[in-house]
């Protein structure tokens, strides 16, 4: 139930940054793909986020949705290992750039889920 809510909480800050500025998030995704260890942590933090998910997903209000979601993290990491260190670098780069424009309204988007999500975590919200 907590990690789920935090989990909530950290995209409603992160989302808060895209908000106040799509540049500066734009700059940290271009900025952060060029570390040595991008790929590994974006395909690491998306197995724990979506073990945890998966193993916490029945203490929520709608366990279904936080099984998929966690079963989608999970995929993604797998996905990413078989797209590769280099494509996915590339990729980062190019989207940061291409959908900057896109960034604030996604962050609004990416707030409202995070919110929704402390909700889902407190079944006696």
């Amino acid at each position: 139930m907590y990690f789920i809510a935090g989990f909530g909480l950290l995209l409603m800050l992160l989302s808060s940054v895209m908000v106040a500025s799509p540049q500066y998030w734009s700059d940290g995704i271009v900025k952060f793909s060029q570390k040595p260890y991008f790929h590994w942590f974006e395909v690491i933090s998306r197995l724990v986020g979506g073990g945890f998910l998966i193993s916490y997903h029945q203490v929520s209000l709608y366990p279904k949705l936080i099984l998929g979601l966690g079963t989608l993290l999970i995929a993604v990491a797998f996905g990413l290992v078989i797209y590769g260190s280099e494509k996915h670098r590339n990729f980062a780069v190019w989207s940061a750039k291409k959908f900057r424009p896109v960034f604030r309204g996604a962050g609004v988007g990416a707030f409202i889920f995070g919110l929704f999500l402390v909700y889902v975590a407190n079944p006696g919200f």
